[in-house]
């Protein structure tokens, strides 16, 4: 019985656009767990003892969150089944404090960019990589996803990639300019490959290679450590670019909701408060938030 239920369950939410990889097979791992000790409904304590195989609480954590979830979707048509406590805690351990580059930062970065590695390609694409990211707020693997066919007059088509959304990145005519420089050289050098960023293999740019270029840079830039020792990441580009944005939106309710959303759009997150996460994450946003909120509460304009 919950072997079936286990399939309705996942073909349910995966037509509502989940993936649920690891949780599919968490789940199909338990109900033959719980089926072999002779209980067809989810159990509390059966759920518990089969979370609690894996090595690590925060693996133990993210096993029973999935039963929790499954359970409570099977209670709302039959109530014996049990949803069980969260006694593992959180699945997920708490974010780290975001790395965020200064404007200056940046531009040392993609200067420091130009001038590490070999005399090639390489330097060009670092550089033009680097101030995508950083003006547009993309995610490395959408970047290093890019095809010719996405570059299009509007801006940037990012196709079916985290959470399998597609969205449109208007792009400022400086970056444009920017991307076409690179393609006049890029073209050249990989002519029967349509990604618009490659490696001197002649191939695609990956995550590693990216990461590769990121940490040199980062040395010759002399970029400090942030809050707890953290160290930039091609990431914390993204990040920047996220509170920037932020960063300059408007005063009042209804014009802040818009903003917020059309950010939270922008940056391909699937709910808006991943967007909200930066507002608690990032000290000089929580600065601006009381002070505007003192100034209200002493009589000011919200």
């Amino acid at each position: 019985m919950l072997t079936q239920a286990v399939e309705t369950y996942l073909a349910t939410r995966r037509a509502a656009g989940f993936a649920l990889r690891c949780e599919g097979f968490h789940l199909k791992s338990f109900a033959p767990f719980s089926e072999a000790m002779g209980q067809h409904f989810v159990s509390s304590d059966i759920a518990i003892q089969w979370a609690g195989q894996a090595r690590s609480v925060w693996q133990r954590a993210r096993r029973l969150g999935a039963i929790i979830r499954f359970a409570r979707y099977l209670r709302a048509e039959d109530q014996r089944h049990q949803v069980p406590p969260p006694v593992f805690g959180a699945e997920r351990p708490p974010r780290r404090t975001p790395y965020i580059l200064t404007a200056e930062q940046i531009r040392q970065l993609v200067d420091a960019a130009s001038r590490s590695g070999y005399r090639t390609l390489r330097r060009a694409t670092d550089r033009t990589l680097f101030s995508l990211l950083a003006c547009t707020g993309l995610r490395v693997s959408e970047a290093i996803g890019l095809r010719f066919d996405d570059l299009t007059p509007d801006g940037l088509v990012i196709r079916r990639t985290k959470f399998r959304k597609s969205r449109l990145v208007p792009l400022h005519a400086t970056a444009q300019a920017g991307i076409e420089r690179y393609l006049e050289e890029r073209r050249p050098y990989a002519p029967f490959d349509d990604h618009v960023f490659v490696s001197l293999r002649r191939k695609p740019l990956l995550s590693g290679d990216v990461d590769s270029a990121f940490r040199p840079a980062v040395k010759l830039a002399r970029l400090p450590l942030g809050p707890g020792g953290a160290r930039p990441t091609p990431h914390s580009l993204r990040h920047s670019f996220a509170v920037r944005a932020l960063q300059t939106c408007p005063d009042g309710r209804d014009a802040i909701t818009q903003h917020m959303l059309s950010l939270s759009t922008y940056l391909g997150h699937c709910t808006v408060a991943n967007t909200y996460w930066y507002l608690e994450a990032v000290p000089d946003l929580m600065r601006e938030m009381a002070e505007r909120t003192e100034h209200f509460v002493t009589g000011g304009e919200p």
